[in-house]
């Protein structure tokens, strides 16, 4: 491979080819991961579920594999092709999408999606790796914002098909449409996507020595920027994931939209606002944490503590739109931590640590964040439903709704800890 300390080996062109494709790439995933959102209620119909079972569906079933089997294959990122992971990856988790139409039973349904969620996990820790190659630490945030925007974008893709393909064909027919694509994009990036040099971005090269999964753990646990950052994204993950998942019910239950309406107001709202959040969350974090570290973290502090009182006032409106034009603020706000979040804890390891690190930090949001959040708003709403009735799921809601005040002291703390965390990450550098 070409010599690391080679910052001009690729193209400006080529960086953007290779950051839109794996935005692309990103959209897939989270298409295919959060298009049972909108079918929830359908398949709760249809099989007979309770909200405790779709609550395992959407979060545990998914995220326990996700999340666990997202570290070996980190490892393996850390040594190996990145881009070939990245590949076979997005045509495992493409493939059980579609399996998922099939399932008969909840059964079947949870096999389906424990194949996604392994699948799904070999997709961000090689590209955050790789993005982190291509682009040096004045510009990351940014960058990884912009990938961070597959985020929004499958949300938008999955509710509209989704929401759509249900109301006139059903869910069944949902699931083929948006997990067969996702096989000729595998071999698309496998044939044109280039593995860049590790360091590249930085001109230095990597230590032949790969530190074990332990190690990095280690590593990581003992920046307290990192555990308060981490356990605050995990907060606000358990909040967000919450919300995209059960939104849509809520609107059915104590609204009486249907999924097709639902699909399209929630897909332009997540997609469109919560898609500038997530790429001026990276701006903001990049233009302030210029001039002070600790503004890398602290905008995302403040910018959780606004969405709180819309948050509150969505779900108890009266109004259908009310309650989706509240959604706004905390869809663009909501999502200011993405981008500043991962690319401070790329910034806080040695190059043969960053993917693993991004595996460590996306095992901890995952398993607070999109294990528990759908999980326990499910069982929740279940535990309200004799006193509440229809609109149990409206309450359960609006209690976690509150845990942004918890995610935004957390992130308070971590911006205190940056600055000293990252210059001694650099001095070690030089």
């Amino acid at each position: 491979m070409s010599n690391a300390n080679s910052p001009g080996l690729f193209s400006e062109a080529t960086r953007r080819y290779v950051l839109g494709t794996l935005v692309v790439v990103y959209t897939f995933n989270f298409i295919d991961r959060q298009i049972l959102s909108i079918l929830l209620e359908a398949i709760k119909q249809d099989l007979g579920l309770s909200d405790t079972q779709l609550g395992l569906l959407t979060g545990f079933a998914f995220a326990l594999f996700y999340a666990t089997l997202g570290i070996p294959i980190a490892r393996w990122a850390d040594r190996g092709s990145r881009r070939n992971i990245i590949s076979l990856a997005l045509a495992i988790w493409s493939g059980m999408t579609a399996l998922s139409g099939l399932a008969q039973n909840f059964w079947h349904l949870l096999l389906a999606r424990i194949g996604v969620g392994v699948g799904e996990a070999g997709c961000s820790p090689p590209a955050h790796s790789m993005i982190s190659d291509y682009y040096p630490a004045e510009r990351r945030a940014t960058a990884l914002g912009v990938y961070s925007l597959g985020i929004p974008f499958g949300i938008l893709f999955g509710f509209l098909a989704g929401g759509w393909i249900n109301e006139f064909f059903g869910w069944r027919l949902a699931f083929f449409v948006v997990g067969i694509p996702g096989l000729i994009l595998a071999v698309i990036v496998r044939l044109s996507v280039k593995e860049p040099p590790r360091g590249m971005a930085e001109g230095r090269a990597p230590s032949d020595e790969q530190p074990s999964i332990m190690e990095t753990f280690r590593y990581l646990w003992q920046k307290r920027s990192f555990r308060q950052l981490a356990f605050g994204g995990a907060l606000t993950a358990f909040v967000g994931y919450g919300f995209v998942t059960w939104i849509p019910a809520f609107l059915i239950r104590s609204h009486g939209m249907e999924t097709g309406e639902i699909g399209t107001w929630l897909g332009l709202i997540i997609g469109i606002p919560g898609g500038i959040g997530i790429a001026l969350g990276g701006w903001v974090a990049d233009r302030l944490g210029s001039r002070d570290p600790r503004w890398y973290l602290w905008n995302v502090a403040v910018a959780l503590a606004i969405v709180v009182p819309p948050s509150v006032l969505m779900f108890l409106a009266d109004s259908p739109y009310a309650a989706l034009a509240l959604f706004i603020i905390p869809a663009m706000l909501g999502n200011f931590y993405q981008a500043t979040t991962f690319s401070q804890t790329q910034g806080l390891v040695p190059l043969r640590m960053r993917a693993v690190a991004a595996a460590v930090l996306l095992f901890i949001l995952n398993i607070i964040g999109l294990g528990l959040g759908p999980q326990l708003v499910g069982f929740v709403s279940d535990l309200l439903a004799p006193r509440f009735a229809e609109h149990s799921l409206r309450y359960s809601l609006l209690i976690f709704s509150l845990f942004n005040l918890w995610a935004a002291y957390h992130y308070y703390l971590a911006g205190k800890h940056l600055p000293e965390e990252l210059a001694v990450m650099q001095e070690a550098d030089t």
